[in-house]
């Protein structure tokens, strides 16, 4: 005899059906969040309030950081978030002029800093899809480039004046005569890690020129057609289309990051550049061992093509996680290439956990002073070095 009702396990598949409708809707809400809380922290370290002459002296300060990841992470840059490391509000209350935004397209399952293989699973994939973002970028790397640009030309958009977007020498001209009168203004200039974002196709250099990318790094944590990474399994130097790749990136005036290149790599473009290189965030051989930090040779090599490098704050940089440990590395490179070559690269929100968020800069300072370093020389290591390199050699 037939009946209406439903058979039972008719009924148990489609209540699996709803469970896991639900449990993929709260991933897509949730799952990007964990995860970025999980990675992007900040390490409860001894901490100590900040001198009354630190703070009165950071007030004074053009403040620039050559590296963060933010445009990586589903957050509002205009909105002060409990997670990472920077945004907007902690910028002002940091009295930070100017950041690097530093785009991340490949990040492989399983990778580290002695030796990781480009050919495992992308983990930014996911990561994208989980975040909702378009498409075109779910299978491509340069798409995923011009999103994030894309990220930072709609915060800037919307924020009201109170973030501009750096392209050009005279953007940053503009820009800095205009924070003279309002300090609260923060400038944001777009970098890339790693030329594997240009998907094998040096043309694609012109269309993320196009969208405001004025900086990359040619390798990130693997080898790839540009050249060898520190991370990398051969570690090599750059290919003969990675030197194709330094010659145009020299024509459009971009800037070259020489950070988590292989040893020759950085050998190799150091011998071919006509314009002053940055290691965007990196430490110093001498103070922390490891392939990833540059050595004295190389510090002076960058300072002689007129460049800057980058102290960054996370442990692998410096081995240790307080201002201490990052104000030592920040001596030993002034010492070696002289203070008008060295800056700030903190590496915020690049799955790293630091001494201090942004909004908390004052303690750098404070720590630059304990170093021994005069007013004169803390400007130039807290920002100067950087803004005038970028003002002489941008577009």
């Amino acid at each position: 005899m037939a009946t209406d009702r439903p058979r039972p396990w008719r009924k148990r598949f489609r209540n699996t059906g709803i469970v896991l409708l639900v449990l993929i809707v709260l991933a897509f809400i949730f799952l990007p969040g964990i995860l970025e809380g999980q990675m992007n922290g900040i390490a409860y370290t001894t901490r100590k309030a900040p001198s009354e002459r630190a703070k009165t002296l950071h007030k004074k300060l053009l403040v620039a950081d050559m590296h963060a990841d933010t445009l990586l992470w589903k957050r509002d840059l205009l909105e002060r978030s409990s997670r990472g490391h920077v945004d907007l509000p902690r910028l002002q209350e940091g009295n930070v002029a100017f950041q690097a935004f530093t785009i991340v397209t490949n990040a492989p399952r399983g990778m580290n800093n002695d030796r990781t293989d480009g050919t495992n699973l992308n983990l930014a994939t996911p990561l994208a899809i989980l975040q909702l973002w378009p498409m075109r970028t779910w299978t491509s790397l340069t798409e995923r480039t011009i999103y994030q640009c894309q990220r930072l030309d709609d915060a800037a958009a919307r924020s009201g004046g109170d973030l501009t977007v750096i392209r050009t020498a005279n953007d940053l001209k503009q820009f800095l005569a205009r924070r003279e009168k309002s300090p609260r203004l923060v400038g944001g200039m777009l970098g890339v890690e790693g030329a594997h974002a240009l998907d094998g196709k040096l043309e694609n250099l012109d269309r993320v020129f196009d969208a405001g990318v004025r900086m990359m790094a040619p390798t990130h944590f693997f080898d790839n057609d540009i050249g060898g990474s520190a991370h990398g399994i051969e570690k090599g130097g750059l290919t003969p289309k990675g030197r194709e790749w330094v010659k145009k990136m020299e024509q459009k005036k971009m800037m070259i990051d020489l950070a988590h290149a292989s040893p020759k790599v950085i050998d190799d473009v150091l011998a071919m550049a006509t314009r002053p290189i940055i290691v965007s965030h990196t430490g110093v051989r001498v103070t922390c061992g490891g392939l990833r930090n540059i050595t004295d040779d190389q510090i002076r090599a960058v300072s002689k093509t007129g460049g800057v490098v980058c102290i960054g704050y996370f442990f692998a940089a410096v081995c240790g996680q307080d201002t201490k440990a990052i104000a030592k590395a920040i001596k030993h490179a002034a010492d070696i290439g002289g203070v008008d070559h060295v800056g700030l690269g903190s590496d915020y929100d690049g799955s790293v956990y630091t001494p201090f968020d942004t909004a908390h800069l004052d303690e750098m300072t404070d720590a630059l002073i304990e170093e021994g370093f005069s007013d004169e020389q803390i400007g130039k290591i807290m920002g100067g070095n950087i803004l005038r390199v970028l003002q002489e050699n941008l577009p």
